[in-house]
């Protein structure tokens, strides 16, 4: 009975499952932003090509 009420008590896989879910709600959130900015990121590289090609 002792063990069940150690095991009860014991939060250690609980903090770990917790890390765990926060770390895959920061993943969610940097690739929903990537996908976001992919376009406008696109463009500010495009109007750099062509101002080092009209440039040359």
């Amino acid at each position: 009975m002792q063990v069940f009420k150690r095991f009860l008590k014991d939060e250690g896989g609980a903090t770990a499952i917790e890390y765990g879910l926060i770390a895959a709600l920061i993943s969610v959130a940097l690739i929903s932003g990537l996908g976001a900015f992919t376009g406008s990121l696109g463009n500010v590289f495009s109007t750099i090509e062509n101002a080092i090609v009209s440039a040359g």
